[in-house]
C-alpha cells in the first residue's frame, strides 16, 4: 500500500474494460452492477493487501500446519446511498467484518452534502476503518464523513472510490494527510454542476436503477 499522500490508482485490464461498461450510457443497470462488482473486488483486494495477520497452528488430513488468521478488525462504512455498491465485494474478503452506514445526500444549490442518518459499529477506534463512495467528485461528502468518523474515534481509514476528480483527491490530500485513498481512475475535471468528467453520471441512480 502506498505509504504517502498520493492516492493509490489500480491499474488492471480488468479494470479498465469494467471502467469502460460502467461509463457506456447504454449499459443496461445489470451490467452495471456485475462490472461494479468486479472492480470494487479488485478495488478491495488492494485495500486490504497489508492487514496484519498472526499465525495460528491447523490440523491437516496429514500433518499439523502454520496457519494465519487476520489480526485486525474491519469495519466497513458505505456514504448511503451509493456507497453500499462497494459493501458486498469488501466483505467477500472479510465476512465478518462489521458495516456501518453514514447518510449524505449533495444539496442541488451549493453542491455540499446534507447529513440526515448514522449507525455505526463499536470498536472504531481499534479497526481498520473503509470509507466506500464509487464517486469523489468535490470531496465535501468524504470530508465530511473522514470528520464524522474521526470525532467517533476513527484512528486509522483508508477512503474508497471508484473514480475521483481532482479537486476531490486535492481536498481530502490537504485536510487528511493520513487517509490513504485507493481509486480505480483519476479523471479529467469537475463540470459547473459539480459532476465529474468524464465520469459515468450518477452512480447511486445507475446502480439502483433509478435514473429519470
Amino acid at each position: 500500500m502506498n505509504n504517502s499522500n498520493e492516492p493509490t490508482v489500480i491499474q488492471h485490464p480488468v479494470v479498465a474494460r469494467d471502467l469502460t461498461i460502467l461509463r457506456d450510457s447504454g449499459t443496461k443497470t445489470a451490467d452495471f452492477r456485475m462490472a461494479m462488482a468486479r472492480i470494487a473486488r479488485i478495488l478491495a483486494y488492494f485495500a486490504l493487501k497489508d492487514l496484519p495477520l498472526s499465525e495460528k497452528e491447523i490440523q491437516t488430513p496429514i500433518t499439523t500446519a502454520k496457519g494465519y488468521e487476520i489480526d485486525k478488525r474491519i469495519i466497513v462504512v458505505p456514504i448511503l446511498r451509493a456507497g453500499l455498491s462497494l459493501v458486498d465485494a469488501i466483505i467477500d474478503f472479510v465476512p465478518d467484518a462489521k458495516v456501518g452506514h453514514l447518510g449524505m445526500y449533495r444539496d442541488e444549490t451549493t453542491h455540499e452534502p446534507v447529513d440526515y442518518y448514522s449507525n455505526l459499529p463499536h470498536g472504531l477506534d481499534e479497526a481498520m476503518v473503509l470509507l466506500v463512495d464509487p464517486m469523489l467528485a468535490t470531496g465535501g461528502s468524504a470530508k465530511d464523513a473522514i470528520e464524522f468518523l474521526q470525532k467517533k474515534g476513527a484512528k486509522n481509514i483508508r477512503f474508497i472510490s471508484l473514480i475521483s476528480a481532482p479537486e476531490g483527491l486535492e481536498r481530502i490530500s490537504k485536510n487528511f494527510p493520513d487517509v490513504q485513498i485507493i481509486t480505480a481512475a483519476v479523471d479529467e475535471k469537475l463540470n459547473s454542476n459539480a459532476y465529474i468528467v468524464p465520469g459515468l453520471g450518477d452512480a447511486g441512480d445507475r446502480y439502483f436503477g433509478t435514473e429519470s
